[in-house]
């Protein structure tokens, strides 16, 4: 038997919270671990019982979604977290990029679809690139963010990352052209885990939260050759493979 897909649901608002557990545990391949209404109860949920998705209001009082999501995923590099906001804003699509967030959806967003963004996100897919494609503005805005960043550690001698093996570029310039875990695994003729552990290995190397930034960096530094000057979609946010 399928494991079930573990939620933990992080919101302020009694009446959403609840409403969203009520959707969640009416779909059998579902479990709620838990809920909570402040960052401090949700890490101590975290804690004790993790999940492999996290639902979480980016404004929340306290600490918000995003200080919630980099404490909770410093302890628990495996899960995923979706961020949920009342309206969609360009600043904090920016933020849940860089803090590692693999979806970021508004909270009027269907049940179905947001199911739907449950099953990727828990199998290894980042959404967060659909916010990005119809975004370049934004795009452009993480890939000075990076630039900076480069050009921070390049003038710090001490610090060097660990290359990255052959494989670790194969598959890093899978995800560039936006190849979900599956088909990068049946491309390479690998196991999905085997991805996953790559996949891993790489954002260690990298001291990076999420495979978008991943692959920024990669160009950045030259590694991968995708032809993007900031202008545009970025390379490989073509999410029309996500799915298959």
């Amino acid at each position: 038997m399928q494991a079930k897909i573990k939620v933990l649901i992080i919101d302020d608002h009694p009446l959403f919270r609840q409403g969203i557990r009520w959707f969640l545990e009416s779909v059998s391949e579902l479990h709620v671990v838990g809920e909570a209404e402040n960052g401090q109860e949700a890490i101590q949920i975290a804690d004790r019982n993790p999940p492999d998705v996290v639902l979480v209001d980016i404004n929340l009082p306290g600490l918000n979604g995003l200080e919630v999501a980099r404490v909770i995923m410093r302890h628990h590099h495996h899960i995923r977290f979706i961020v949920l906001s009342v309206y969609e804003d360009d600043e904090q699509l920016f933020q849940a990029i860089k803090a590692g967030a693999s979806a970021y959806a508004s909270k009027d967003i269907r049940p179905d679809a947001l199911l739907e963004m449950i099953r990727l996100v828990a199998d290894g897919e980042y959404l967060i690139n659909e916010n990005m494609r119809s975004k370049p503005h934004v795009t452009a805005k993480v890939i000075e963010h990076f630039r900076e960043m480069a050009a921070s550690e390049d003038e710090q001698a001490g610090i060097l990352f660990a290359p990255l093996t052959s494989r670790e570029i194969e598959i890093l310039d899978c995800i560039a052209r936006g190849l979900p875990n599956k088909k990068i695994a049946t491309d390479l003729n690998i196991s999905s885990q085997t991805v996953k552990n790559h996949i891993t290995s790489i954002l260690k190397k990298l001291h990076v939260n999420d495979r978008t930034m991943a692959v920024m960096y990669a160009i950045q530094k030259g590694w991968i050759k995708m032809g993007y000057d900031g202008v545009g979609d970025l390379p490989g946010t073509d999410t029309s493979l996500e799915r298959s």
